[in-house]
């Protein structure tokens, strides 16, 4: 079954597709174990407001309190995946400060992505700018299509990358590589970003609907308490040393041996079929 939500501020009730009206921005439908989540100002390339980042938080919290959706699928309507924070909002005679667009608006997103214990696939479409490139960057598994670029532009109105950029880019790509691409704030086109790391893939452009959506459709199959501490252990390795990380594999994965998952796998695997993950 398909729902759609349509996402406001405060997040209002759910409305079946044939019902869905194209004004909203953040859209978020569920399709079976899939929560697709859709940045949706396509004609300021879904570039960042107020509005914008608190319906998307809102939306990823839906996602994460909801047992039926294994996976998180963000992208963006039209022609871009994000350009990153609007500059009419913050040019206005009321604009929020830069803090606060990062303290409220954008950090707590980056942290919701990485704290929410489900696989996060971030499809991008098209261009992904500033604080947009940076959001894709925070997913877990991230794709292109091969027209899309990935640029970091702070460098272009004076501003230092922000939306964890300076975190996770460096630890994907290199010092050396990241200080090149967020200070001279060049396109990197999807077929670099996939070759150098940056991301997991670029597709060819009349694919990567499928391949994307085909991706996700995978992770949902699998088993999701698993998947879960995976992304548990991963960011804690992002901080601690050799001696620390095994014990927190020993930790984690002594949970994952009691779940029914687990003995659903060995089962499976011993009488050669397919195994059905219950998540429990």
């Amino acid at each position: 079954m398909i729902f759609v939500y349509k996402l406001r501020l405060p997040l209002i009730a759910y409305l079946h597709a044939t019902k869905l009206l194209n004004m909203e921005p953040i859209l978020l439908e569920v399709r079976g174990a899939i929560g697709c989540i859709t940045l949706n100002r396509p004609a300021k390339y879904n570039s960042f407001t107020r509005e914008l980042a608190l319906a998307l938080q809102a939306a990823i919290k839906t996602c994460a309190a909801d047992d039926q959706i294994r996976v998180i699928y963000l992208t963006g309507a039209g022609k871009a995946f994000c350009a990153g924070q609007d500059l009419g909002e913050i040019t206005q005679e009321d604009a929020p400060s830069l803090s606060t667009i990062l303290s409220e608006h954008l950090n707590p997103l980056i942290s919701l992505i990485r704290e929410t214990e489900k696989p996060f696939v971030a499809a991008v479409n098209g261009v992904a700018a500033g604080a947009g490139a940076n959001l894709a960057l925070a997913c877990d598994l991230t794709v292109a299509t091969a027209a899309a670029n990935f640029i970091q532009a702070f460098s272009k109105i004076g501003l230092i990358p922000d939306s964890g950029g300076t975190f996770f880019l460096p630890r994907l790509v290199g010092l050396q590589r990241a200080a090149a691409y967020m200070m001279l704030g060049d396109k990197i086109p999807a077929a670099e970003a996939a070759r150098v790391g940056m991301i997991y893939a670029a597709f060819p452009d009349e694919d990567f609907a499928t391949e994307a959506w085909q991706l996700a459709e995978r992770l949902a199959l699998l088993p999701p308490r698993a998947l879960g501490l995976t992304k548990r252990a991963l960011n804690q390795a992002l901080d601690n040393d050799l001696d620390r990380q095994l014990a927190v594999e020993e930790q984690l994965q002594s949970t994952a041996g009691q779940t029914a998952d687990y003995q659903e796998g060995v089962q499976a695997f011993l009488e050669k079929r397919k195994p059905v993950f219950t998540g429990k």
